[in-house]
């Protein structure tokens, strides 16, 4: 008898209430981008939508549905969502979806659902955690190379320098070369408790993935899992051989919900 595919809950998107939208103008909408459903279909999962907590349905109700949580992509967080003013009006983020997944990533780990953060996704768990971020990459950090191109969105590029000894260079371990795509001009400043770095841009040391570590846990003990990347897995090619492989990533989450499951 074959198995049930795994349930990955994915977190929405938010489009607000806009009149000069002709379909839906005074609703808010909650999407995800397909990219990000066919990449979790690709390798054998079935995608759903996380619908923000009710008065029936607790956030720990909706996540008890799922297996694991991957975090998407899309709007900057809102500076609020780490103590701190935006530096421009354009860099007021989305606190109500901040709000919302913040929570999504407190049940998880207190359910001991394991986590998947992608571009945004990243920067999320890590405000989650405490940490702060760069409104704007650009703007603050001196010498900064371009990560996000409007007109050349996913084709923009940049090579990957892995930390050595660590979990996402033992999965990457027979390439000797790591390139990756760049969608972003936010990115992780100061650490949330508990993260440790596994991968930076080599060009200007901007955080590129990002992994959960809490002292006091061992084989015995296994830690909840939560690993996060800044760049866009689903959107590559998967025959362009010039970027990393995107299936590992997303298997390794799928290990770890299997490792979960049989503990």
């Amino acid at each position: 008898m074959t198995s049930k595919p795994l349930r990955i809950g994915i977190s929405a998107c938010f489009f607000y209430p806009d009149p000069s939208r002709r379909v839906f103008g005074p609703k808010t909408l909650l999407y995800a981008e397909q990219s990000m459903m066919r990449w979790v279909m690709d390798q054998g999962a079935m995608p759903f939508l996380i619908p923000e907590s009710h008065p029936n349905f607790a956030v720990s109700d909706l996540l008890e549905q799922f297996d694991g949580l991957l975090l998407q992509g899309g709007s900057d967080l809102s500076p609020t969502s780490y103590g701190e003013e935006p530096l421009r009006p354009e860099w007021s983020g989305d606190l109500h979806r901040d709000l919302y997944e913040i929570a999504l990533v407190h049940a998880a780990i207190a359910q001991d659902k394991p986590v998947l953060g992608i571009c945004r996704g990243a920067q999320l768990l890590n405000v989650a955690l405490g940490g702060s971020l760069y409104q704007d990459i650009t703007t603050q950090l001196e010498g900064a190379r371009l990560h996000r191109d409007a007109v050349m969105y996913d084709t923009l590029h940049h090579d990957l320098a892995i930390v050595p000894d660590t979990p996402l260079a033992e999965m990457y371990a027979h390439l000797s070369h790591h390139r990756v795509n760049s969608v972003h001009h936010q990115g992780l400043r100061t650490l949330g408790k508990d993260l440790r770095v596994e991968a930076r841009c080599p060009e200007d040391d901007i955080i590129e993935a990002v992994r959960l570590v809490p002292a006091g846990h061992g084989s015995a003990n296994p830690a909840p899992y939560a690993f996060a990347v800044q760049w866009h897995p689903e959107f590559q090619d998967p025959q362009d051989t010039a970027l990393l492989d995107r299936r590992p990533i997303l298997q390794e989450f799928f290990d770890a919900i299997q490792q979960r499951a049989s503990r």
